[in-house]
């Protein structure tokens, strides 16, 4: 296994590969930001796998595991805010971003495999302890994490990635089921649509009580990812391993019950997909959890950064320091 340390030469492979301009992969993640951002590309089970870090290596590590359809992009204006005083990771997962998309025969795109690949990425970059930023995939991959080694975990800030049945929306995901059940072409037809653009840009849209502040490099930039040639076969991949995520659920709750980690949800209102009934079933299981609710959906971090940023600030000063 090697790391890239040349940012700039990896990046450009990387972006190339991806089919995406490296005019927008080295965007500033923001204005005046007073932490820089580096970018790597290291090589894990024989996988190019692009993560940003920023920040001290001597400092508290956290973590962000992000979601579907995105990639790391969707850290790019938090992560200089907590490198101030925190050594912040941000991967690609493998057939995300600007992480390499082998084929199916390849890697085995399940949840699994992708907490297994970010666990020896830590590895590999030396992170022993961290605290866990889990956004929709992030979830299954992040408890995965939690539960193989619950002494690493410092803390777990939670955005709209649910553990409970009960946290799903039926009627936006009822689609599912059937898909499960019986995988055929008809069956797929409706995963299929999740894939396309206007779907993108609805999951960012959908349930946002201040659309003026989203930017549309957001749904952009997932999507020239989606349309790379091979990258449908491999989100379906995703989608119909997912199932093993729900019966997963019971071990994760146990993990919460037992080791009462210390938890910060920071949650989009009005998600589409995943409802407040599992914040609900979360603060149940673990009490001291600190909950805050935005007027957002599936991707509040987008508008809600200024806002949200304080707060969990405040959660890893806390705990992490």
């Amino acid at each position: 296994m090697h790391s890239d340390r040349s940012p700039t030469r990896s990046l450009a492979r990387l972006a190339a590969a991806a089919g995406i301009p490296l005019s927008l992969a080295l965007a500033p993640a923001t204005s005046g930001s007073a932490e820089p951002v580096s970018y790597h590309s290291a090589t894990v089970r024989g996988i190019d796998v692009f993560y940003r870090e920023a920040g001290p290596r001597s400092a508290p590590t956290v973590l962000l595991l992000h979601g579907f359809p995105t990639s790391s992009h969707m850290f790019r204006d938090l992560i200089p805010e907590l490198a101030t005083d925190y050594h912040v990771i941000a991967p690609d997962y493998p057939g995300f971003g600007y992480s390499s998309q082998p084929t199916l025969s390849e890697f085995d795109y399940s949840f699994e495999a992708l907490a297994r690949v970010v666990d020896e990425l830590t590895a590999q970059i030396g992170v022993e302890r961290y605290a866990l930023y889990m956004q929709d995939y992030g979830g299954p991959v992040g408890f995965r994490l939690a539960l193989s080694h619950p002494e690493r975990v410092t803390g777990l800030i939670i955005q709209n990635a649910t553990i409970f049945a009960e946290g799903w929306n039926a009627e936006a995901t009822r689609s599912f089921g059937p898909f499960w059940q019986n995988r055929t072409a008809e069956t797929e037809a409706p995963m299929r649509a999740l894939l396309k653009a206007e779907t993108t840009q609805w999951q960012y849209t959908t349930g946002e009580a201040r659309p003026e502040r989203l930017s549309p490099d957001a749904w952009t930039h997932a999507q020239r990812g989606l349309d790379r040639p091979g990258n449908e076969a491999i989100q379906l991949q995703y989608l119909w391993n997912y199932q093993d995520n729900l019966r997963q659920y019971p071990l994760w709750q146990d993990y919460l019950r037992v080791h009462q980690p210390p938890v910060l949800v920071a949650w989009g209102r009005h998600d589409p997909f995943f409802t407040l009934a599992g914040v609900e079933r979360l603060q149940a299981l673990v009490p001291g959890a600190e909950v805050h609710l935005y007027d957002a959906g599936h991707f509040a971090l987008e508008s809600q950064r200024a806002d949200m940023l304080p707060v969990i600030q405040a959660f890893l000063a806390k705990h992490l320091k």
